[in-house]
């Protein structure tokens, strides 16, 4: 199916500006006095509190302001788990990366992964197999202040494996990693065999993934109970970030506190407050007031308004990220090739982009806009004629129903979901096909996508 990628725009409040560790970047923004509380948008709901007036106490027991707090709102409605065993979605691993680390890194104009828990490791060709050997940083602790050892990184990516949810196929199919292979040499040395198949490269990306974090076996194995701890890592972390969890509040916020033991810099914003906001026109109330510091994917009708606002910087950047609508191959009629073919040429990829208003751009292939092996080629221009010969072809008679999941809130580029569906569904039906829109929440969506891509994994294994 077509793919889109997409400008992320951010508005950030002007005042000093400070660096905050969202995720593995870096995110300028400015601590702003308290403003009066957001109005409600006209004809839609009213911007949630994103702090209240009065300070509240962070992890190490003191009294956290608002001056000391910075305030980040987005459409964070595809949270499903703070796991970092589990998190396969934007949100999850955005609060997940300033909570957890990983033994290497990837650094904004450094070449290759660099050290973060891992002070230094070997590749070693060891006949039939690598072995890259990990040596811990020895400063390196948890919040608890317990110091991380190579017994609690062998647990955490054994405990990755085992719980096989979304992420687990960087480790079981990219990486080839299994249980029997991750070695404590003694305390902060660990050893990883791989096959010759996989390059130890590849195995260094994926160990800076989300899913390669590190948790504190002493923290997370007495809380496992009956989902291996991931119940319980939901409301409280066990890493060695520059934060620590304090709450999250479903479908409302996050509350990340400074961690009080952290073995590196300490974070220079006391707490920061991820807040879920799914209307841009609340986005834009929010931003205006002061009420948030930092909002992400406004629509362009909010970006044109606050275009020019002297307390307002608007940042346009190119992502990497790719939208597509992604189809059940294993259900009819979407199993038949043909009329997976003929959607593709139903859609008016052009009249998309015209909503998206330079937010974003067509690219039809897997490998993003500025990654190596990009072409940039246009392979579907819409074409009724041929879609509809390519549906007759493949025996779907005119009227054919197809459901399609569609979530409300924002998609990336700031155009609401359902105006992408709503189009999609036109253009599906001037070849005849009847799309029924059903609305999903971003999580429970994500939900059904993941079981059912757990399915076809278990199909297909038992194929082979």
């Amino acid at each position: 199916m077509q793919i889109l990628s997409d400008k992320r725009l951010a508005l950030l409040r002007r005042s000093g500006l400070l660096a905050v560790a969202m995720t593995a970047m870096l995110w300028l923004a400015a601590c702003a006095p308290a403003a009066p509380a957001a109005q409600p948008a006209a004809g839609g709901s009213t911007p949630a509190a994103a702090a209240t007036e009065a300070p509240a106490a962070n992890a190490s027991g003191g009294e956290v302001s608002r001056q000391d707090t910075l305030v980040f709102a987005a459409d964070l409605s595809d949270l499903i788990t703070l796991d970092p065993a589990v998190a396969y979605e934007f949100s999850g691993i955005q609060a997940s990366g300033s909570t957890y680390e990983t033994l290497v890194r990837f650094v904004p104009g450094q070449t290759g992964p660099q050290p973060l828990l891992a002070a230094s490791w070997t590749i070693s060709d060891t006949g039939d197999t690598w072995t890259i050997t990990f040596h811990l940083d020895p400063k390196a602790k948890f919040a608890s202040g317990n110091p991380v050892t190579a017994s609690d990184v062998a647990y955490s990516w054994g405990r990755a494996i085992d719980i096989n949810k979304s992420p687990a196929f960087l480790f079981n199919d990219v990486a080839k990693l299994t249980k029997d292979e991750i070695k404590v040499v003694d305390d902060t040395t660990l050893a990883v065999s791989l096959p010759k198949t996989v390059s130890p490269g590849v195995f260094l990306s994926v160990a800076s993934f989300t899913i390669a974090a590190v948790v504190e076996k002493a923290q997370v194995q007495p809380n496992e109970g009956s989902d291996m701890g991931q119940t319980w890592l939901n409301d409280h972390s066990a890493g060695s970030a520059p934060y620590v969890l304090t709450s999250w509040a479903r479908n409302t916020n996050i509350i990340l506190d400074a961690n009080p033991n952290y073995w590196g810099t300490a974070p220079l914003i006391k707490r920061v407050i991820m807040q879920n906001e799914t209307e841009n026109a609340n986005l834009q109330a929010l931003i205006e007031t002061g009420d948030a510091d930092i909002v992400q994917d406004l629509g362009p009708e909010q970006a044109k308004a606050l275009d020019g606002n002297p307390d307002l910087g608007l940042v346009k950047a190119e992502s990497t990220l790719l939208v597509y609508v992604g189809m059940n191959a294993k259900k009819p009629p979407l199993d038949n090739p043909d009329v997976r073919e003929a959607i593709r040429y139903a859609i008016n990829y052009d009249d998309i982009n015209t909503l998206l208003a330079g937010s974003g751009k067509i690219v039809q292939e897997i490998i993003p806009d500025t990654f190596l092996g990009h072409t940039g080629k246009t392979y579907f221009t819409q074409d009724v004629a041929k879609a509809k010969d390519l549906l007759s072809k493949a025996g779907v008679a005119d009227g054919t129903e197809i459901e399609m999941l569609v979530s409300p809130g924002l998609a990336p580029g700031g155009l609401e979901w359902n105006v992408i569906g709503s189009k999609i569904q036109s253009d599906l039906a001037a070849v005849g096909l009847k799309i029924n829109i059903k609305q999903e929440t971003q999580d429970a969506l994500l939900t059904t996508y993941h079981a059912l891509y757990q399915l076809w994994r278990q199909v297909d294994c038992l194929a082979q």
